[in-house]
């Protein structure tokens, strides 16, 4: 019996790791995480999950494409690499803190579904859309079904 896809929102800056980026690589470790609550999010992907993939901290913020998980999920190598920005001292080999899963490309969105536009269906979304929820600061998030088709119907 195959486990029930499942879906999430992921938040990339876009001049750390775009759309584009993801397009032109067609997969990528998504590392660096570094809060327990979106690396538990990410332990329990499973290869096959549907991802919306959102540009944050930039002029216009909001989902820009979709793309797919494409591993489950594994140690996050930059948590050993003491020259990396997400460089942890007090995790392990043995015991690692960190994981992350890859993420393949699927398509880019014909146009941004904006943060501001997003709000507007806030009722549509219902009250667990966290991406909404006031200081939800999260970079992976889960979305439900209904969700994520209300959200790619905006397109």
């Amino acid at each position: 019996m195959t486990a029930r896809k499942r879906y999430w929102l992921m938040k990339s800056e876009p001049d750390a790791f775009s759309i584009d980026d993801l397009e032109k690589v067609g997969t990528e470790p998504w590392n660096g995480v570094r809060n327990y609550q979106a690396r538990n999010f990410m332990r329990s992907m499973q290869v096959g999950d549907g991802v919306l993939f959102y540009h944050s901290n930039c002029k216009e913020p909001g989902i820009v494409g979709t793309a797919t998980v494409s591993s489950a999920a594994y140690p996050d190598e930059t948590q050993f690499d003491p020259k990396s920005d997400y460089h942890d001292p007090k995790s392990t080999r043995e015991d690692p803190r960190w994981s992350l899963v890859d993420v393949a490309f699927e398509r880019k969105l014909t146009r941004t579904i904006t943060l501001d536009e997003i709000k507007q269906h806030a009722d549509a979304l219902g009250d667990g859309f966290a991406l909404i929820q006031r200081g939800n600061r999260l970079s992976v998030l889960p979305v439900t079904a209904a969700q994520w088709k209300f959200l790619l119907a905006l397109e």
